[in-house]
């Protein structure tokens, strides 16, 4: 499973609103300078985010875009599921229940289900509000 660079901005979106929210919409540009991302690429990102109420956005003067809950009410996995489309590791387990004519006799079907699992409860136990606390590091410890 490869994460593409969608999938990579809009979690980097999703920190950087975050991290910089004061209440105020905050204008694509700045996000675009910020991450350094092209803004016309960004466009596209934040479109999809806010058709699925992950966003808010307001056009005009004063206008942008700003988290429509709180960072810790995020997970990963579900951006990614948003951006990227399922986590299955092999096309049969892409769409349930599993039509594939030898899922009742496949060897390795429990091993690619295990494996998405593991994927799925990993990222979904991630929030934006983890990746944005400034106190998190590998610096930050505590004796």
């Amino acid at each position: 499973m490869k994460i593409s660079t969608k999938g990579r901005y809009a979690i980097r979106v999703m920190i950087d609103l975050a991290e910089h929210n004061t209440g105020d919409y905050i204008p694509l540009m700045d996000i675009a300078e910020r991450q350094e991302i092209s803004e016309k690429y960004l466009e596209s990102i934040v479109s999809v985010l806010s058709k699925n109420d992950l966003l808010l956005s307001l056009r005009g003067k004063g206008g942008g875009y700003k988290l429509a809950r709180l960072p810790e009410e995020y997970t990963i996995g579900d951006i990614l599921r948003l951006t990227e489309g399922s986590f299955a590791p092999v096309a049969c387990l892409e769409k349930q229940p599993n039509t594939c004519a030898k899922a009742g006799e496949c060897k390795t079907l429990g091993m690619w289900e295990g494996f998405q699992k593991v994927i799925e409860e990993y990222f979904d136990g991630i929030t934006i509000a983890d990746l944005a606390d400034k106190n998190a590091g590998a610096d930050n410890y505590i004796i």
